[in-house]
């Protein structure tokens, strides 16, 4: 296939580029800086708000998969990377006649009330749904592996022996390598039309806080870890302290604290891919190994 990427410089993206490029794909990706040449790839510079750069990634794809987006910011940033952004790329898409969009959401536009992320998330959905497009919808739950810097706060905590994880509560995981496996099989022109995936690492009923955080410890060589209870109260007091020390740097805001306190980040099952087009093939506490060995080679760790 002749892919489009948005979001081809991002953890998730880096990777799918690789994996495209690896099943052989000609793959042409947005970029806003200048990147090193790599083969059967073309870097198109221009960001989503760049009609024109767009028009030039879009043109002769088979397929456009939107991986970018905005996951921490204020109102303003998440409407214009997640809502407007999106509009841009389907527009993008229509005018060229790429006939398949693959878009990345996210677990929180199931809850568009608990956070502007979410609410952004879920607008952007539905002007995908719209779009008149073959279209495809994908929810990761929390997504690790080489190279994420969001998770990285979490080996390190628990490299140290103690996490502060909400007091109750599931989530589900899934591994960036099986991610980008499921975009490209989405993308494929024998793939179903209107799909909405929640995937995950296969696990039923997903991770408790504890269960994750005890795998987190065994991934980094410790017996176990410390949990230290963070309700709702405790979190946003933590997003208030973590902005305090580093601006519009801080990895925990309030935003993020109401998303992460909400019990219920297990995708639904009835959600799931068509088993014959995708499937899990990483088991988390394996990869949960392989993350933290190759953060300690990188020096993160």
């Amino acid at each position: 296939m002749k892919l489009a990427v948005t979001g081809g410089t991002g953890f998730v993206g880096a990777h799918l580029l690789d994996h495209a490029v690896a099943q052989r794909h000609a793959v042409s990706a947005l970029t806003r800086r200048d990147q090193p040449p790599r083969a059967r790839m073309t870097w198109v510079a221009g960001a989503l708000d760049n009609a024109d750069g767009l028009a030039r990634l879009a043109a002769g794809a088979d397929a456009l998969i939107h991986v970018a987006g905005v996951i921490n910011g204020d109102a303003a940033a998440f409407e214009a990377g997640n809502v407007a952004g999106t509009e841009a790329a389907l527009n993008a898409a229509r005018s060229a006649g790429v006939r398949r969009f693959v878009h990345v959401s996210s677990l929180a536009a199931r809850e568009p009330g608990i956070s502007m992320y979410g609410a952004s998330k879920a607008r952007a959905e539905a002007l995908v749904r719209q779009s008149g497009l073959d279209w495809a919808i994908v929810r990761p739950p929390a997504v690790y592996g080489p190279g994420d810097r969001e998770t990285l706060e979490l080996f390190r905590m628990a490299r140290l022996g103690l996490m502060m994880v909400p007091p109750s509560g599931r989530l589900s995981l899934i591994h960036v390598a099986d991610l980008a496996r499921l975009l490209l099989a989405l993308a494929r022109p024998d793939a179903a039309s209107g799909l909405l995936v929640e995937p995950d690492d296969g696990r039923p009923g997903g991770w408790t806080h504890g269960q994750f955080a005890a795998a987190l410890a065994r991934a980094v060589g410790r017996r176990r870890a410390l949990t230290l209870p963070a309700p709702k109260a405790l979190m946003r007091a933590a997003a208030r302290a973590d902005q305090l020390l580093r601006g519009d740097k801080a990895k925990l805001t309030a935003d993020r604290a109401a998303y992460f306190a909400h019990e219920d980040w297990v995708v639904d099952p009835g959600l799931a891919a068509p088993p014959q087009l995708w499937q899990p093939a990483i088991p988390t506490e394996q990869g949960l190994r392989d993350t933290a060995l190759w953060y300690r080679q990188q020096g993160w760790l």
